[in-house]
Order: C-alpha cells, then structure tokens, then sequence
C-alpha cells in the first residue's frame, strides 16, 4: 500500500512538473508570435497614448506661452505653477505660436517657413492642434490634424480638449482673443517619446494589453488552475499531508495578488527577451531565463489553486481552519486565561514598537528630500496602505466599517501632516522675508522639515549675495583707484610736455634746446605708449580684439623675445637661466598676441627684478596643454593682492616711482584668454613666480 502511495505520489508531481514545464516552454515558444503582433500594433497603441498625455500638456502650455507674450505674468511665477509640467520638455521638440485676432505672430522667435506650416489646415506635421480663444477666455475651436491622427482618435481628442476646464493659478491671465497653434513632424515626436522616458512603458504596456499574449498567459494559467483543483479533489491525502497546500486563505490571496500585480514586470522581461539582439550563447540564457520564469509564475499559480481546491474537499471546515483570523481568534480565546498577562505585556511591546516605527516614518514623510529618488518611500506607501486594504477586504461585511475607521484615520494623518507642513512653510517664508529685506547675516538653523533642501539653497544665496556685495564694493574701489591712476600715469608726462614746451620758447641755446626736444620726444613717446596700451586692454575688455590665429612654434617666439631684449637684460644685471624644449611645439596661436604676452612679462622682470640675480624660464609639454613659468626674486617687498595685480592699472610698485602704466600683466591676461589659456600670478615671501598655460591642439 506504501508502494503504491509512493508511486502516485511520484507520478502525480512528474505530471505537475512536465504539465508547467510545457506551459512555461510554450509561453517562450510563442515569443515570435508576441513581437510580430508588438510591430504590428505597437506604434497605434505608443502614438496614442503619447499624443493624449501631449494634448494634457499643451492645455498648460496655453498659459505659459500666453503669459510669455503679454509679460504680466513673471516667468518665475510661471515656473513655480507650471514647473511640474512636461510642457518645458515638449516645447523643444515641437513648432508653436500664438497669434492675435489678425493672425499676427506674437512670440516672433519662428521663421516665416514655419508660421506659414502652422497656418496651413493641411500640413506636413504628424500631429497639429489649433487653439482658438474667446475674449472672455473660453475656447471657442480645437482643431486637431497630422499624418499620425485618424478620424477617430481626432474626434476623441477634440472632445477631450474642448470638455478640459482651464484652471489658471493665480497672477497667472488666462488666453483671450488670440488662437494658438502647435506642430510636432513625426521625427521630432518618436524623439520626444523616447526622450521623456514614456517610450518603454508604453512597450510594456501595449504587450501586456495585446489580445494574444493576454490569451495565451490567461489559457495556460487557466489550464494550470484547473489541473491544481483536480489534483486536490481527487488527490485529497496526498495534498492534504503536505503543510505547504495547507496555507491560510489569506496569504494565498495575497500571494495570487501579488503575482497579479507583477504582470507589468513579467511583460516586461518578455519584452527584453523580444528586442534583445541575436546572440548564439546570449539567446540560450535568455530563452532558460524566461523559462524558469514562467516556470515559477506557473508554479506559484499551481501552489496557489492547490490550497485553494481544499474549499471543495474541507468545504466548512475550511473556512475555520483555513482562515488566518479565525485561527488567531481561537488561539486568543484558548490561551487568554494562561497567558493572558504576557500577551498584554506583549501587545504593549508591540504597541510602542508600532508607535515609534509609526513616528520615525512620520518624521521621515515630514523631511522627505525630493532631490533624492523617492522609489523607495513610494513603495513603501503603496504597501503600507495596499496591506491595509488588503486586511480590510479580508473582512467582507465589516470591512466597509473598517473603512470608514481608515478613512478617518487618514483624515487625521493628514490633518496633522498639512498642519506640520505649514508651520514648516511658515518658517521658510520668514527666512525668505528676512533674506529679501536685506539681512544677509541671519542663521537659518530651523528645522524646515521636507523644506531643508529649500533652506540649503536659502544658504547658498546668502552667501552668493554677500559675495556680490564685497564684488560690488571692490568693484567701486577699483574704479576709483583706476580713475585715480589714469589720472596720474597721463599727468605725469604731460605735464613734462607742457613744461618744456614753455622752456623751449624762452631758451635760445641751441644745445639746451636739443636736450629740451629730445625729452619731449620721450615724454610723447611715454604718452603715446600709455594711450595704445589704455586703448588695446580696452578692447580686450570688451572682446573686440581681432584675433589671428596660426600655427606658432611657442618655443622659438620665446626665444625670439629674449634676444630682442637680451641687451635690456644684461643692463639690468639679470641672470636668465633658460628651460625650454630642444624640438618645436607648435600651438595655434595669435603670434602677435603671444608675443605680447611674452614682451609684456620678461620686461615687467627687468623693471622689478633685483639686480645680480638669476631668473628662471621654464617650458614644459604636457598631455593637454603646453606650460611655461618665470620665476624671479624681487627687489621689492612683495605686498600686494596677488588676484588684483592683473586688473587694470594696478602695480606692484605702489608708491608708482617706477615708469609703467600698470597695464602690462592685465594685457598680458587679457591675451592668454583669448587664446583659451591661462596666466597667474603667484608670491612666496620674496619669490615672484608667472605661470602661463596654452592648450595643445
């Protein structure tokens, strides 16, 4: 009698085993069939759905361009309303104007090609809709065209525009008078699909509502429920000996109900396994890998109707024995007297256990930061309240009771939740108020609960205010230090000129009268360098320098400067120790530029560098760029802002004893710039170090 015990029970799960795996094997089987049907149909269902969330989203659109072209509304404003729209992504993609009761364009941002393609009722665009408005703000028209719409999805879509009640926010004006028109080319909207993320749910989506797939996974689980359910009634000992058929009622249900709400994710691993690209020892992984994944979708559906097929064997005893309230209720009752001072206990350990896990997720609902993915706090909503509802349904009768107590529980949570909320928001519009009023020194310290990112960002423009009022004030002190030098560095030589200009009338020995022309012609020429060196960083200033670039070998212009003022240099009683590469290195540069720069740089040395002692050229090649330093010691102490020496009229020489315009290393920045390089100044006590970068072609 074992024996044959054994032998059937054998039996009867070879025949579970290969009838699910012949389910599982014929679903993957029927891929082909699924992706020719996907092709066939999944663009209608893709395109349809795609252009009924396009149409949701020019209703917004109506108020962003309207108020763009009447300028009451501020773009702020518009942006705080309207931000979570997907209109700011789908402008990009599509044509669209808004014309007044003469058909004149108002934005004046398209060409006439395009507004004359917007005009025209019969057009090369995939989807076109004509808004027409009222003066009273109503619209009176909605005409929707394109090459993607057929009669009847254009009929839908017209009613459903027509039948949207605008909602304007306020300080926002609503249309009037005008008509507005949008066009999207089938190009530009497959692009728009894809890119705003909707692309592959609407995949997954068309397969899971396809006619075929839905019948052959609905047929086969059905033939796998069925043959569960014979199983059990006929098979009764062998099911009923095995704990794991014996499972309460409603964790099958919720087992069946999960699995039924995993449909989507099935779908979509199908759906991968459809698009993957051909691959010998790819496809056999993927075709074992849904396998074993029917196998377990089957195999859950065949668990799941097994436990469930007790009903017609146990019939009432089932529904005392199999439903995990009612056992709880028994175990309560019967134990009650014995342990009923431990299960009180333990039900105040679970109370505060409950209580505390119920204000941590409050606390963490109350701080929710939206720049992080909130996937996870969704979830776990969705199954807080999903487990909820679930133990309400298990109720039958009683769970409509159950549910008004949900409800008003709900009522409460977010009436505590909104009131927290708005004594958050309260503090931040506080903070923002004294930030408005000027105060840029106050602590921002609040908690301001999910509106601490907000806070965070508060900081930031505090500190970027201050920031800009010390770059303001600097600012007012450079121009007057510069108005100040300007004065000074052209007075100087001007007045000489005036001077010995009087000199020269008066004086009639004629050497005294060569010496006072000589220092005029210096003093001109001392001008004349002063007034093209104002001119040329002017222009820089401005970038309206001409600019001509060439193929420069930097390490022979280089050298080209230090012969051109090698007798300067021995005058001065310098010592160059130059560093520089034995091949060419060829950039694209401006040489005259360049060598400017170079001019500007080794004669700033001779003017300030101490005598008798040794300055040091160095140029290096690296990956990207080419670098070049020049190191001396000064003669005088080095005082000065390292980060304003290259502004304009600023020099190291503070009393201005020496002769310079205090033009030289802002000319010399300036240049490096436009040539997308970089020059700056550094010190260390006595040691005066320029360093120039140029990028390598």
């Amino acid at each position: 009698m074992d024996i044959k015990l054994k032998n059937s029970r054998r039996r009867i799960i070879a025949f579970v085993f290969i009838l699910i795996l012949i389910c599982s094997v014929g679903m993957v089987a029927a891929y082909p069939a699924f992706s020719r049907e996907m092709q066939s149909g999944e663009n209608d269902i893709i395109y349809e759905q795609s252009l009924t969330d396009i149409c949701r989203d020019l209703e917004n659109g109506n108020y962003i361009l309207y108020n763009e072209v009447t300028g009451k509304a501020d773009r702020a404003l518009l942006q705080e309303q309207y931000g979570n729209s997907r209109f700011d992504l789908l402008r990009k993609y599509m044509d669209y104007e808004v014309f007044d009761s003469r058909g004149t364009a108002q934005l004046g941002t398209n060409s006439n090609s395009v507004l004359r393609n917007l005009k025209a009722k019969n057009t090369s665009y995939a989807f076109r809709v004509e808004f027409t408005f009222q003066n009273d703000g109503q619209i009176s028209k909605v005409q929707v065209t394109g090459s993607k719409i057929d009669v009847q999805l254009q009929y839908e879509m017209e009613q459903n525009l027509l039948s949207m009640e605008p909602f304007p926010y306020q300080g926002v004006e609503t249309p009037s008078d005008v008509q507005i028109v949008y066009g999207i080319t089938g190009e530009k909207l497959n692009a728009y699909i894809k890119d705003s993320g909707d692309f592959e749910y609407l995949a997954v989506r068309g397969l899971a509502e396809s006619e075929f797939y839905s019948t052959i996974s609905i047929v086969l689980a059905l033939i796998v429920a069925c043959a569960a359910v014979c199983l059990t009634i006929k098979q009764r000992s062998i099911f009923e000996e095995k704990k794991i058929f014996a499972v309460p009622f409603e964790i099958v249900v919720t087992a069946l109900g999960i699995l039924a709400g995993m449909a989507n994710f099935v779908a979509e691993m199908v759906l991968i396994t459809i698009n993957a690209k051909p691959n010998t020892l790819g496809t056999v992984v993927n075709i074992a890998a849904n396998v074993v994944m029917w196998f377990v979708v089957f195999g859950i559906v065949f668990w799941g109707f097994a436990c469930l097929g007790a009903m017609f064997t146990m019939k009432k005893a089932y529904w005392t024995e199999r439903i995990l309230c009612a056992r709880i209720f028994r175990w309560l009752k019967k134990r009650k007297a014995k342990y009923g001072r431990g299960i009180k206990k333990k039900a105040g350990e679970i109370w505060n256990r409950t209580k505390h896990f119920c204000r941590k997720q409050y606390d963490m609902l109350l701080h929710l930061d939206f720049q992080d993915k909130t996937n996870r706090t969704i979830l776990k909503i969705v199954l807080l309240n999903f487990v909820v509802l679930l133990i309400i349904c298990s109720m039958w009768f009683y769970g409509i009771a159950a549910l008004v107590i949900y409800s008003i529980v709900l009522f409460f949570f977010f009436k505590k939740y909104f009131k927290d909320i708005q004594s958050k928001y309260k503090l931040l519009l506080r903070a923002t108020n004294r930030l408005a009023e000027g105060d840029l020194d106050s602590n921002f310290e609040a908690d301001m609960g999910i509106f601490n990112p907000v806070q965070e960002e508060l900081k930031k423009i505090q500190s970027g205010f201050k920031k800009a009022v010390e770059e303001e004030v600097k600012s007012e002190r450079m121009k007057t230090e510069l108005i100040t030098n300007v004065s000074h560095d052209l007075k100087t030589p001007l007045t000489a000129i005036i001077t010995y200009t009087d000199l020269l009338k008066t004086e009639n020995d004629e050497e005294k009268r060569k010496e006072y022309i000589q220092i005029l012609e210096q003093k001109s020429l001392r001008l004349k360098v002063l007034i093209e060196d104002l001119f040329e960083i002017s222009k820089a200033a401005s970038n309206n320098v001409t600019m001509n670039f060439m193929s420069v070998d930097i390490v022979d212009l280089l050298k080209q400067v230090g012969l051109e003022y090698d007798s300067k240099i021995k005058e001065t009683n310098l010592d160059f120790r130059w560093s520089l590469p034995d091949h060419k290195i060829v950039l694209w540069l401006d040489s005259q530029k360049t060598y400017r720069i170079f001019e500007n740089l080794i004669v700033n040395i001779t003017k300030y560098a101490m005598p008798h002692t040794r300055v040091y050229v160095e140029m290096n090649e690296l990956d990207d760029q080419v670098h070049i330093s020049m190191k001396n010691v000064s003669a005088e102490e080095l005082n000065f802002n390292t980060e304003e020496i290259t502004d304009r009229f600023v020099r190291g020489d503070i009393s201005r004893n020496t002769e310079g315009s205090g033009l030289g290393l802002a000319i010399a920045k300036s240049f490096a710039e436009l040539q997308h390089g970089t020059l700056k100044i550094s010190t260390d006590a006595d040691l005066y170090k320029v360093e120039i970068t140029f990028p390598v072609p």
